[in-house]
């Protein structure tokens, strides 16, 4: 392998694995947003299950 062959080698491992990186950056930006959302349905759903046991406690 000659020095032109390694360096292309090199420039073609190091282009694929940014590209990786930058996918899992995103993939990871999406599993934040969704806990993000998921926790917000969470307390929403809560937040209405223990207005509904006051409202029962109280009749």
């Amino acid at each position: 392998m000659n020095t032109q062959e390694f360096e292309s080698q090199y420039r073609n491992a190091i282009d694929e694995t940014l590209n990786e990186l930058q996918t899992t950056i995103l993939l990871l930006e999406q599993i934040q947003n969704t806990i993000f959302r998921l926790s917000n349905s969470l307390q929403n759903l809560s937040q209405s299950v223990e207005e509904y046991i006051n409202t029962q406690n109280l009749e």
